[in-house]
């Protein structure tokens, strides 16, 4: 049975319904045109805010312009010089520091407060035919001091400082309140030929030495350690400005 024939309205809903692909591709062509047409419209309103002033008026926006540009600038320049100004001053605090720290860690060292190690010698007393004086003694430690010593301790068990007492006592030497007995040991941290030289020299502390009766032999170290250390002793009556 063939199949009724379709009426010019029916023909026109299927259509509608059933969109071929060139239909597809106009729809979407009038879309675009659309689109465009409509940012053309809107790029002409915003050129036409500028076409409608005056010369006096363009110049004056200008001016308005240049002006934030200079301000911009010139807030870039401050800011820029702001930058460098904090990282010269952390610079210049950080070097203060970095100098404070040196110091505090002299002043330690001078002070036996801390243990050290670097060059040196190792000065060894003994006694031959009689007993080391104090006298003796204390030679040896200020000829090394006067030479430039930056740390002294003797028999591994006192640091000699500016402070330090020396005191003859039976069996030995009193230094600091601990008694020690020969051989001494007087290690010293310097440079070390200097340091040997200010024990060897002609009527120097070898030569006191060996009146007591003893003998001092020098040797010479590219390392030596000094442990031993003193407790930090508080003033009672100085006070710091």
């Amino acid at each position: 049975m063939p199949a009724p024939r379709l009426t010019g309205r029916a023909r026109l809903g299927r259509a509608l319904l059933r969109p071929s692909r060139t239909q597809l591709i106009v729809a979407v062509l009038l879309a675009l045109v659309g689109f465009a047409a409509v940012t053309q419209i809107r790029t002409t309103e915003q050129d036409s805010t500028y076409a409608g002033l005056r010369e006096q008026d363009l110049i004056d926006v200008l001016n308005g312009l240049a002006g934030t540009t200079q301000r911009t600038r010139a807030e870039i320049d401050r800011l820029t010089s702001d930058r460098e100004d904090l990282q010269s001053e952390s610079t210049q605090r950080q070097a203060a520091l970095d100098r404070a720290r040196d110091e505090v860690d002299n002043l330690q060292v001078l002070a036996g407060l801390v243990p050290v190690t670097g060059p040196g010698i190792r000065a060894t007393i003994t006694e031959e035919t009689g007993s080391i004086s104090v006298s003796s003694m204390l030679d040896v430690i200020q000829e090394l001091r006067s030479v430039g010593a930056e740390a002294i301790q003797v028999n591994g068990e006192v640091r000699v400082i500016a402070q330090t007492s020396f005191e003859e006592r039976v069996g030995g030497i009193e230094v600091d309140g601990t008694l020690l007995e020969a051989p001494y040991v007087v290690d010293a941290i310097g440079d070390a030929s200097t340091l040997a030289g200010s024990i060897s020299f002609a009527l120097g502390p070898r030569a006191e030495v060996r009146k007591d009766g003893g003998e001092i032999e020098v040797e010479e170290l590219d390392s030596l350690d000094i442990d031993a250390v003193r407790e930090p002793v508080q003033p009672e009556y100085a006070q710091p400005d």
